[in-house]
């Protein structure tokens, strides 16, 4: 189990390889992540580590928020998460300690990007499950995007569990798997991954080694 790094999507550009192929990528805003708690198999009956990113006020967070930022003699952090790894990587960090993207990551390698997608809101059965628009010929109603019949006959009498229909579309948890990592700038905390990664502008997602 690898440290899934906490990162701020920043946006999507491009970048131009020696050859001079044109390669879109994702930039991704990798500042170092703050281990704010571990917690160990004989305590808490797993390994982990709870890794910070960003700043945010203390007048923001409840009283609780606080105190446990103050235990672990760290600076309140703008998100939290829980990595699962193993006992013998757990052991490596300390509380307080810093994870940076260079200590992970190297260009090349591939990675895993897990997110949550964007949220399109209440779609129907063709733009949400793509199905086929019903042809508009002499004789068809108004029924061109309705996904037709639902029911079964007199046994079972029911619709099945399951069924792909109208519904929230996105606002999920959508992992990315096997994406290039193309750059890891050092100086200014950034990874550019090929392609596109789930999430709006200035969404948190997480980066680990692909699995």
């Amino acid at each position: 189990m690898a440290i899934e790094l906490l990162c701020r999507k920043i946006g999507m550009s491009r970048i131009f390889t020696e050859s001079g192929e044109c390669v879109p990528v994702t930039v991704l805003d990798a500042a170092p992540n703050t281990v704010v708690l571990k917690r160990t198999a004989e305590r808490d009956g797993y390994s982990a580590l709870q890794l910070g990113a960003g700043s945010r006020r203390d007048k923001t967070l409840s009283k609780a928020e606080v105190g446990h930022f103050k235990k672990a003699g760290v600076e309140t952090q703008r998100v939290l998460a829980e990595s699962r790894v193993d006992a013998d990587e757990a052991g490596k960090h300390e509380v307080g300690a810093k994870i940076s993207a260079s200590d992970l990551f190297k260009p090349g390698q591939r990675v895993d990007v897990i997110g949550t997608s964007k949220g399109r809101g209440t779609q129907g059965v063709v733009k949400r499950h793509h199905f086929h628009i019903k042809k508009w010929t002499h004789g068809s109603h108004e029924g061109n995007r309705r996904p037709g019949s639902i029911g079964q006959r007199s046994y079972p009498g029911t619709v099945h569990k399951g069924k792909r229909m109208y519904g929230r579309m996105g606002n999920e948890r959508v992992t990315t798997r096997n994406v290039l990592l193309v750059r890891v700038d050092s100086d200014k905390n950034l990874l550019l991954v090929r392609g596109a990664v789930p999430g709006h502008n200035n969404a948190v997602v997480k980066v680990r080694s692909a699995v």
